[in-house]
Order: structure tokens, then sequence, then C-alpha cells
């Protein structure tokens, strides 16, 4: 794959983002990391799963040995490529043996395997791979959590690049990636041997249902580098920081007393929230909706649609704007 591994020389759009770790939680969601459960053939006539169990902390990983780890830890560190066979599977990917440890590939992590399937088709893909032999460099080890995890895809690059290309990027600066996984939590972006994640909340200042709505497998895009993790080799990404936040002109943009038109994003209890831009969405209160007396604020809007407000207060610091479905009742001369 050739990737401009290179910074960009642009402006940065935000300073250096601090990841904390509960940004890299999403890395274990959705069964892609550390969901245990795993199937394997029954018989020749179908498949059958066993209980679920858990991958990393089982009993059996406890009593992997030492030597082994650091046969494994050794690899990890001259950033040697091993070839293992494929014992079982799970949701989430494919379950490797290398002598008394067990390893995962997730399946974001395999060569060429399909994203938009359903549940069965990825079960039945990952299955026929039983018995493979995959060529795999190792991405994450940690022995206090009996936690090895492979990728075939890394085992593409030549020796050292991943190491090199970790030392080469910086927070704060713009690279280009292609999209390599696209799940609910956020897209994976491979940038030439190493994948980051740009999280569902970074993908867009305004909302966003579902990554594939902003992003399709594939896509080579600009990414900003929001913070990197040589020792985790986490590489934490953004989108969306490669544009303005509205809400640092919005005060600019908009008055108090102002008409605008809107779209309807969510209704709730106390009201409804309203997109009047791309990343800037208000809310109107229940007060606000309608004159005179109705159950719920579903009676007077729906979700998606359309209507003209009016700019009751804005707080650009605060990022909030208050709006009216009512009719205007600024610079009334009337009264």
């Amino acid at each position: 794959m050739s990737t401009d591994l290179r910074p960009q020389n642009e402006t940065s759009p935000a300073p250096p983002f601090e990841v904390d770790e509960g940004y890299w939680s999403a890395l274990l969601e959705e069964g892609d990391v550390n969901s245990g459960g795993f199937s394997i053939p029954s018989n020749g006539n179908g498949m059958e799963e066993e209980p679920e169990e858990d991958l990393f902390f089982s009993e059996e990983m406890s009593q992997a040995s030492q030597q082994d780890w650091d046969i494994a830890t050794e690899t990890r560190d001259k950033d040697e490529v091993v070839e293992l066979v494929v014992s079982g599977y799970n949701r989430g990917g494919l379950l490797v043996t290398w002598n008394t440890l067990r390893g995962f590939v997730p399946a974001s992590q395999l060569n060429d395997f399909p994203v938009d399937i359903d549940e069965q088709q990825r079960r039945e893909l990952l299955a026929k791979r039983i018995g493979e032999h995959l060529k795999l460099r190792i991405i994450e080890l940690d022995v206090v959590k009996n936690r090895l995890i492979l990728s075939e895809r890394a085992a593409m690059v030549q020796p050292g690049q991943r190491n090199q290309l970790l030392e080469t990027l910086q927070a704060g600066t713009v690279c280009e990636g292609v999209v390599t996984n696209l799940c609910d939590f956020g897209a994976f972006a491979d940038l030439g041997g190493i994948e980051g994640l740009i999280h569902i909340s970074e993908l867009s200042w305004g909302r966003v249902g579902h990554p594939r709505d902003v992003l399709s497998s594939g896509q080579r895009v600009k990414v900003y580098i929001m913070n990197v993790d040589p020792q985790a080799e986490r590489i934490a990404l953004s989108l969306k920081r490669l544009q303005p936040d509205p809400w640092k002109s919005v005060e600019q943009r908009y008055e108090v007393g102002q008409t605008i038109e809107a779209q309807i994003t969510n209704v709730v209890d106390f009201g409804a929230f309203a997109c009047i831009e791309e990343g800037l969405e208000g809310l109107i209160h229940i007060s606000e909706l309608a004159e005179g007396q109705f159950l719920h604020p579903r009676n007077v809007v729906k979700e998606g649609q359309r209507v003209k407000v009016n700019v009751l207060n804005i707080d650009g610091r605060a990022r909030r704007l208050g709006l009216s479905l009512r009719q205007p009742h600024f610079n009334d001369d009337s009264s």
C-alpha cells in the first residue's frame, strides 16, 4: 500500500489533544479484542459454539510458560513476522496458537476481509479459515493481562517500518491514510503498516449515526493526529479537527432575535434539538415549542422536520444555543 507517511506541512487546526485511557476503551468493544467466546467445527455437518470464555484471562493463558512469553516479547521487539495456525474464531476475529500462548487476530487486521457483511456471513468466513497458516506481526503484548494480539495486515510491511512510523508521526500534524475498517465506534485508517483510530466523536462536528455515513472502506483521507503512544502503538486520529470548530465563531455569525431555518434532530421529554448548520445544534425548550397545552414535544415536531426558529441566546464558550418555535417576540414595536 503506497501511503504518504510524512506529516503534511499544514497549519495545525488545533493543539495536540491528550487522549486518556477511556478513549481507547472503544478498541476493546464489539468483541473485537476481549470477547473470548469462540467456535470450532463440531462435525462435518455444521458448527457448534462453545460457551463464552475470556480469551485473554483464561486459565489456559495464565498457565502459559514464561519462556514462550519471552520468545513472543523478543519477536515483538525485533519486529519479526511469525507464522501461526488458526485454531478457532470468535465474532471479533481468529484465534491462533503459539506454543503455550493463545493469540488473537482481529478481523480488522486480516487482509482483504470484507466489512459490510452480516453476522452469519462473518462467522462463516472466519470459520473457513481454521487450519490456515497466517504470517503475523505482534501489535499488542501484555503479559500481566495475558493479552497477545497479532495482525496479518501489519506483517506486510518491512521490519522496522512500523517503529520508524511511530517515531515520525507527531501529535498536532496532518497525514494521509487509507480507511481499513468501519465499526460502530469509529473508523480505522492504515497510515502505512500501523493503524490509527478515528473515534466516531472525531468524525464530524455534527451528529454521526454510523461511521459509514462519513467514510467508506478503502477511501484515502487526510487525518489530524491527536495523540501518538509509541509504547502501546496507539494513534488517535481526527477528521473534524481539520475543519474550524463552528462554536468558535457562532456569536459572530448569528445574533439573538434572528430567525433561521433548522432541522429537528432529536425529540426528548423536555423539548427538541435542532441543527442550524453542521456541528451547531440548539435546544428548543418545551416552553418554546408552541402556545397552549400539548402532551409531549412529539405532538409538535418530529425528527427530520425542517422548521423556522428564533435565536433566544448564544453561548459559544459553553457550546449552548437556545432556540424558539413560538412567534417572534423580539423588536416588537406594538408592545
